[in-house]
């Protein structure tokens, strides 16, 4: 196999850059990134390198280090070096070193590739045109490390995203061996006399990719002896697979999903009718930061009372009535929650509002005309049309608070109850055509105050 024939149709054929593109090359001094880069100085293509020195290995991280820069120097081209703390910054963020180092490794690659950006500049004006972009960003990942991500992801349960593996572009950053195996790359690497370093941690089992490597992987070849080259043609075809399968959730998507501002409004009904529902609702919730273990616990809430919800890091989706609302966690909007007058008890994020309906002939309504119990609400049920709304309080509200004939702002009434900043972001209230019934768990509103009048009673308890 002609290594650097293959490495440049593979380019052309992904599409992964132009001969003019300026490219970083992640190195890390290994034979893998050292094969790459003299494949791509042999396509005279305009390069630097750069090389992350993450402190792991004690003095062979810094003749690493070391090497990179011989190997720049062999090359004539730029290198940049950045040193990293990876086991404090794995400690603080509570990951494994591999992630760790993952995590900063492209975070600091993509900071490199806007840093060394420079603008075609015309007439003292910055533009940007298809001949002048951000440098690409090239890492050696080969097919064999296809195949373990594969494996990897298979086994961790990524779903058919995962069984695409490695991309050869994602964004800036470009995988142009992926095409070549460990063996063709050892080859190469021979048939040019290259010199590369020997990093004596992928021999150790303890990481999860090594394991794959060197026991899981020569395992199924001693009972499939052509699983590589089997497990590479999977992966293109998963990829295909993978294009028809996005193509369809976007359909779906566009018939199921409503956008309201940065809400999104999915009718219950509609979507327990669609099928597969598991994997639907996997790929709407999975943008927004959940799991695919709280899939199911998000098709429970279809059929779940108004007001539950499931949180991930950063959305709730809520069961409001017929819909499922997906929201930011830090807007007050994903907390609005219509009551119907069939509704018996409300969860929300404070606790539980309960219903009863009770009649006077049980109730003497002159003993609870200025009721000051906070927990609950008793109200002439003849002056209340539903739906009712229960939302987070916001500036501008006011009422008429029990006992008094004057409006009051909600904001002036907390001052008045003492309440701190954090006490008034968790309040509540309940509101009918715009008018506020109950501060909940603070005071109903003097028009919907039970009388002598009073024929029928809506008695709402928090608890």
């Amino acid at each position: 196999m002609d290594l650097a024939k293959e490495f440049l149709c593979f380019i052309k054929k992904e599409n992964l850059f132009q001969s003019k593109d300026k490219l970083i090359i992640g190195v890390s001094g290994g034979i893998d990134s050292v094969v790459l880069c003299e494949l791509c100085n042999q396509a005279h293509f305009n390069f630097s390198i750069a090389h992350c020195n993450f402190k792991l290995r004690g003095e062979e991280s810094e003749r690493d280090e070391l090497f990179v820069r011989s190997l720049s120097e062999k090359y004539k081209v730029e290198v940049f070096i950045k040193s990293f703390e990876t086991e404090i910054f794995a400690k603080e963020n509570k990951v494994s070193i591999q992630v760790a180092a993952r995590d900063l490794r492209y975070k600091w690659f993509k900071e490199l590739s806007l840093q060394t950006f420079i603008p075609q500049t015309t007439n003292n004006k910055q533009q940007i045109t298809n001949n002048h972009q951000r440098p690409y960003i090239l890492t050696a990942h080969h097919a064999n490390d296809n195949i373990e991500t594969l494996l990897m992801n298979f086994f961790r349960g990524t779903g058919i995203n995962g069984l695409r593996a490695i991309l050869p572009k994602k964004d800036i950053i470009i995988r142009p061996l992926l095409f070549a195996t460990k063996q063709e790359i050892l080859n190469f690497a021979g048939e040019n006399n290259l010199s590369f370093v020997e990093d004596s941690s992928n021999t150790s089992d303890k990481y999860t990719r090594n394991y794959f490597r060197n026991q899981i992987i020569p395992s199924i070849e001693k009972v499939y002896p052509k699983v590589e080259g089997n497990l590479r043609n999977n992966i293109y075809r998963f990829k295909e697979i993978d294009m028809l399968y996005q193509q369809s959730i976007i359909n779906l998507k566009k018939k199921l999903i409503e956008h309201k501002g940065d809400e999104i409004h999915i009718p219950v009904l509609k979507l327990l009718k669609s099928k597969p529902l598991f994997t639907i609702v996997y790929e709407i919730i999975n943008e927004f930061n959940f799991t695919s273990h709280q899939t199911d616990d998000v098709i429970n809430l279809l059929t779940a009372e108004t007001g539950k919800y499931v949180q991930s890091s950063t959305h709730r989706i809520l069961k409001n009535r017929n819909w499922l609302i997906i929201a930011p966690n830090n807007t007050s909007l994903a907390q609005n929650i219509l009551m119907e007058e069939t509704d018996n008890i409300i969860e929300f994020a404070n606790g539980k509002l309960k219903f009863d309906k009770l009649s006077t002939i049980s109730y003497q309504p002159d003993s609870y005309r200025v009721s000051t119990e906070n927990i609950v609400a008793w109200l002439d049920a003849e002056e209340i049309k539903f739906p009712l709304l229960l939302r987070k309080w916001k500036t501008g509200d006011y009422f008429y608070p029990l006992g008094m004939q004057k409006k009051k702002k909600l904001n002036r009434f907390f001052i008045d109850q003492k309440l701190s900043a954090p006490e008034k972001e968790n309040v509540w209230v309940v509101e009918m055509n715009k008018k506020i019934l109950w501060v909940v768990g603070k005071r109903i509103d003097d028009r919907f105050k039970i009388t002598l009048k009073t024929k029928n009673i809506l008695r709402i308890s928090l608890c």
